[in-house]
């Protein structure tokens, strides 16, 4: 599916304050997720612009609310301007501003059929255990930049980020709790079942 204008204006503001938003084929299935689910709740760690909230947002239930969490105020002011542009009414989105492991905490378990971590990579693991007590049984959970450029097969690549991201890998793969999948979209898109 192309992205509209509203979309590719995000997506040349993402640019222009030196953030890379998700691809659209990472975008089209975030829609895909969140529409297979029927989400009426989603949770986004990092609203950057508001690229991927857009994708989500239109993949939910007319009646759905996206809780999205940022530090950069800035950024989800724009982004606040950008869900409106698109015509999302204001009741539809939740913005909070602040660090997402400081905000998580206070969420509600079992409560959100969705989640879209798109944080620092040595924050991944963190986020997976909290989505694992936010998401109800049979809800998502997917994970942007899981390839980490191609390091994340490169065994000579033992960088925090890299390393961080191969350990939330394979604890999903061995988890009882998840059925995980890795699909080689875009930056890279782990996907998972909660059990």
């Amino acid at each position: 599916m192309p992205e509209d204008l509203v979309l590719r204006t995000a997506r040349n503001l993402s640019h222009e304050v030196g953030l890379t938003a998700v691809s659209p084929g990472t975008g089209a299935m975030l829609r895909l997720l969140a529409a297979a689910g029927s989400a009426r709740a989603v949770v986004e760690i990092g609203t950057g612009i508001g690229v991927s909230g857009l994708w989500l947002l239109r993949g939910m239930r007319p009646e759905g609310v996206l809780t999205t969490i940022d530090v950069e105020s800035e950024h989800q002011r724009i982004a606040r301007r950008i869900f409106t542009e698109a015509g999302i009414p204001p009741g539809r989105t939740r913005i909070i501003t602040g660090r997402a492991l400081d905000v998580l905490p206070r969420l509600a378990d079992g409560a959100y059929d969705l989640v879209f971590v798109d944080a620092d990579a040595t924050e991944f693991a963190v986020c997976v255990e909290a989505a694992l007590r936010l998401l109800r049984q049979g809800g998502v959970l997917a994970v942007h930049g899981a390839l980490a450029d191609g390091r994340v097969v490169d065994p000579s690549a033992r960088d925090v980020r890299t390393l961080t991201i191969r350990e939330t890998l394979k604890a999903l793969r061995e988890s009882d709790d998840w059925v995980p999948a890795l699909l080689p979209l875009g930056a890279g898109l782990l996907t998972a079942v909660k059990c």
